[in-house]
């Protein structure tokens, strides 16, 4: 592996393409928006002009076949140039850069041996000159239509919790694979793929080349090396393993982004997008038309409702990004979605005209037991794309694709008598969810905020679960409730989600 220094938090490299480069992509790049100079940004940022002896000139072009590509998007995480008539780019870079090529969306995605996603290419020289060829592959047929998959929270702590992703979360991924078989695809490892113990990485990598389909990884909390003095050290071991912790790519119509959002601050960590990614995030986004979509995948969430839940005034500054207005700003304008992880719950979040999807984990609560904290089963997001809109599903381990709640008969709840309750856990306000006692339908039931019975029962009080007792039920907002008739012999729960899918569960009397 090529070990480099991280440079991801340096608040200024520089921001300034080199005359080479304006030359030679002048045409292509008269979108680009336009930088500012090394003095200005330096001024900026509060910092010294790097001095040019310490920056490598980078030219290169991206090529198919015989072919050059021309207006693909190129970066240093800093710096974005676009590639000219023929492929061809330049620009200066620091010895310790990576160089990403935002691949264009009817090509295909390059991967790693172990089928991770491979789009960029580390300088690591000292030469002042250094050449790079990027190899794309047309693909055959249109992804228009696609699908992506996220895997939030594996958190494998032990090679008996990597035995368990490896076991059930990837022939789970392969069935639903196979039953969509010809649909370009590509996953997402959403943070956290370990826990703490990077050395089982290559675990997660097995995992990866049995799915068969590119992967991308976003880093997490506890992918860091814990034992870096700052933020600046802490992923050299997911560096050297896959590459930039941020970057963009693109399939069929989507722009996608991945985000680094967490800062390490020697003995912890904080939800957090440096003014170096905002930079370069704003430079990328220059280069999508306004009104597309866009979705963004990173860690912790932009915001979660976890405090409002819990009754407290503000979200912890490790549960939340906390300067998240930046990105709500920058995403202005565009369909945005962002996907992410960390809370070990499902839920929705519509803030500043951005769809946030928190996902449940692919590990439960910590696989402790088949469910997360909030009554979610373990599991990951489907999303289906078609054009530039959007569906999406939550696949709960070792269930069908239909299995989208979990219903309780009336008393499972000691402080409810005679209610039913039902969890459904991808609910975003845009559902319907109904119920019929008897064939006969009833007025709505009713969304409230309590904790799942099941979780309850797995996790609640000090001496459970029987490992991790730190583990405890959580409050959620995607529960509903209804009191039947004490004579009710059947009660039919209808959930519609906003594509028109239909799910139903029924509880009959004498059924517990």
């Amino acid at each position: 592996m090529i070990a480099v220094i991280h440079t991801r938090r340096r608040f200024l490299r520089y921001a300034l393409t080199t005359a080479g480069a304006a030359a030679g992509a002048a045409a292509a790049s008269a979108a680009s928006p336009p930088w500012l100079s090394l003095a200005e940004a330096a001024a900026q940022a509060g910092q010294a002009v790097p001095p040019p002896e310490r920056l490598v000139r980078v030219r290169g072009r991206v090529r198919a076949g015989n072919r050059g590509v021309p207006r693909v998007a190129i970066s240093d995480g800093i710096a974005v140039t676009v590639t000219d008539r023929d492929g061809h780019f330049e620009l200066a870079a620091p010895p310790d850069a990576f160089i990403r090529c935002s691949v264009p969306g009817d090509h295909e995605i390059a991967t790693s041996a172990a089928g991770t996603a491979r789009l960029y290419q580390p300088v690591a020289t000292a030469k002042k000159d250094v050449s790079m060829l990027f190899e794309l592959q047309p693909r055959r047929d249109s992804a228009e239509q696609h699908q992506f998959l996220v895997l939030a929270d594996p958190q494998t702590q032990t090679r008996a919790e990597t035995g368990y992703f490896n076991d059930e979360t990837v022939p789970d991924v392969q069935a639903l694979l196979k039953s969509r078989a010809g649909i370009p695809t590509f996953g997402v490892g959403c943070g956290d793929m370990m826990w703490d113990d990077l050395a089982l990485f290559p675990e997660y990598e097995r995992g990866v080349t049995a799915m068969g389909v590119p992967f991308f990884q976003v880093i997490g909390n506890h992918d860091l090396d814990l034992l870096a003095r700052s933020d600046e050290g802490s992923c050299k071991t997911f560096l050297d393993r896959f590459g930039p912790t941020y970057y963009s790519f693109n399939v069929g119509a989507i722009h996608y982004v991945v985000l680094d959002d967490v800062m390490w601050h020697g003995s912890g960590y904080i939800g957090y997008v440096d003014e170096t990614q905002l930079k370069w995030l704003e430079a990328d986004l220059a280069q999508i038309e306004r009104g597309r979509t866009v979705v963004v995948f990173t860690h912790i969430p932009l915001l979660c409702t976890q405090h409002r839940r819990l009754k407290q005034s503000a979200p912890s500054v490790s549960q939340v990004v906390t300067n998240r207005l930046a990105i709500y700003r920058l995403l202005e304008g565009y369909k945005a979605h962002v996907m992410t992880g960390h809370t070990h719950e499902n839920e929705h979040v519509f803030e500043q005209g951005v769809h946030e999807h928190i996902h449940g984990a692919v590990c439960g609560a910590w696989w402790t037991g088949p469910i997360c904290m909030d009554g979610t089963p373990k599991g990951y997001g489907v999303y289906d794309v078609r054009g530039e809109e959007l569906r999406w599903h939550y696949k709960a381990t070792g269930q069908p694709s239909t299995h989208q709640m979990r219903i309780y008969a009336p008393g499972s709840d000691p402080r409810q008598a005679g209610v039913l309750i039902a969890n459904v856990w991808n609910w975003d306000p845009k559902w319907q969810v109904v119920w019929y006692e008897d064939g006969q339908q009833q007025p709505p039931m009713e969304q409230y905020t309590a904790q799942d019975p099941m979780s309850v029962g797995l996790y609640g009080g000090p001496s459970l679960p029987s490992t991790r007792q730190w583990v405890e039920p959580m409050a959620t907002n995607h529960l509903f409730r209804c009191t039947p008739a004490p004579t009710a012999r059947e009660v039919r729960i209808e959930a519609i989600d906003p594509f028109g899918g239909r799910y139903t569960e029924t509880w009959r009397a004498g059924t517990a």
